[in-house]
């Protein structure tokens, strides 16, 4: 470690070395201190100021972590529960969601059917729909399919076994669970839910 004389230590030293040149030199160093604290002192409003500021922008780097904090969390889902009975309800829900779709929509049902597309009808023009069903409980038959994408444009039908809840993705960032097929909506106690994880939904995507 190196070695340093306070201004006192100089002022010792001072009196010890007596060549020319000590003297000299002892008294320059000796200035600077005496220049260094009228130059702090002369200052001393300038450096509570800035010391202030440095608190401040501490506070706000603070304030700005929670807050990227917050919106890196997890939002907590946003849920409504239908009940036995209430089909018009669930069906208008299932609607207004799908009609909030601007570019895609991705259907997870494990059983569809004329209803289905009945309700993939209240999409807005031009969306694109692509359903991801079983084989063996699809009941749409091609002629179905068929006049649907005549009229509200090509329906990408895909059979998987990898999902057993129902999913409704729109535009490939929102992400519904919906307890059952969209079809039976409001036939039993059912709830729908965003899930903000998109985590999640990147995994459900990539696994389509």
């Amino acid at each position: 470690m190196p070695f340093a004389f306070s201004e006192h230590g100089v002022t010792m030293l001072s009196s010890v070395l007596r060549s020319d040149v000590a003297v000299s030199v002892g008294i320059k160093i000796v200035q600077e201190f005496v220049s260094l604290r009228h130059f702090f002192a002369d200052n001393a409003l300038l450096f509570q100021r800035l010391d202030r500021i440095e608190l401040k922008q501490i506070e706000a780097d603070e304030k700005f972590n929670q807050i990227f904090r917050q919106l890196e969390a997890p939002k907590p889902n946003k849920a409504v529960i239908f009940f036995k009975g209430e089909m018009w309800d669930a069906t208008s829900c299932i609607e207004e969601i799908i009609s909030k779709a601007e570019k895609s929509i991705i259907l997870i049902d494990s059983y569809v059917d004329k209803g289905t597309l009945d309700m993939l009808a209240r999409k807005k023009a031009g969306v694109e729909v692509s359903i991801n069903t079983f084989r063996k409980s699809c009941t749409l038959t091609p002629k179905e399919i068929s006049a649907f994408s005549e009229q509200y444009g090509p329906l990408d039908l895909r059979y998987t076994e990898e999902f057993h809840d129902r999913f409704l993705i729109l535009d490939n960032k929102t992400l519904y669970h919906i307890g059952a097929s969209i079809k039976d909506a409001g036939k039993k106690a059912f709830e729908i839910s965003e899930n903000t994880d998109t985590k999640q939904l990147e995994q459900i995507l990539l696994r389509l």
